[in-house]
């Protein structure tokens, strides 16, 4: 029952979103796109950084200063919180990942949640995906048995792919298994446009921020 009222939850905020786009050409719906882009930035002082600065630093984001890469090609930002245990995903390595979300469609606020497994519902639940690293290139699928992602995005069309926004990290955190009590899975927060994101976000062309935890799967 809960888990149908988060797919209520999604859908309706969906439609509130994209409900006014009949009358909207594409590019004006990309000028309202950044423009949400834009004020979550100014109004969250956001420092966004360039690629070859966060490079310069390591691959690494400083939280204090709220800072953000922005990846040109793709148009997704991202802030490493925690870089996490363990190793990063090896070349030719497919790897089950379990990862906790919340989605925030920016069109509607900052503070707008739109579907979220960080709840005590679900505890005992994650989404759970399959990842693979093919020569520096992710792609991601999520197990139809174990995620609320795909039961509210993909199940409708059979789609299980992982949204491309949310591949970015992997390039640069570990997804391990905490084993000491200083261990800690990997954090990240992204602000992911339209393109890289659901079928849902792509087709209503709204962006979301997520703040996302991912963990190594047995």
């Amino acid at each position: 029952m809960r888990k149908f009222i988060y797919m209520l939850m999604g859908v309706g905020c969906w439609l509130l979103a994209v409900g006014c786009n009949d009358t909207e050409t594409y590019a004006e719906q990309k000028e309202k796109e950044v423009a949400a882009i834009n004020k979550f930035i100014a109004d969250s002082a956001v420092t966004v950084i360039s690629e070859s600065q966060f490079a310069a630093q390591g691959n690494t984001t400083d939280v204090k200063k709220n800072e953000f890469v922005l990846f040109d090609a793709s148009g997704v930002y991202m802030q490493i919180v925690r870089k996490g245990c363990g190793e990063k995903i090896k070349m030719g390595e497919t790897v089950t990942v379990l990862c906790r979300f919340t989605e925030r469609n920016l069109m509607l606020g900052a503070d707008s949640i739109t579907l979220t497994n960080d709840v005590l519902t679900y505890a005992a639940i994650v989404d759970k995906m399959s990842v693979t690293n093919t020569s520096g290139t992710f792609q991601g699928s999520f197990d139809t048995s174990s995620s609320l992602m795909y039961s509210v995005y993909g199940m409708s069309q059979g789609n299980t792919a992982v949204p491309s926004g949310w591949l970015v990290p992997f390039t640069y955190i570990n997804v391990g298994r905490p084993v000491k009590e200083t261990d800690e899975v990997a954090k990240v927060r992204l602000i992911v446009p339209h393109k890289q994101g659901t079928l849902r976000a792509t087709s209503g062309v709204y962006p979301c921020l997520y703040d996302l935890t991912f963990e190594r799967g047995r």
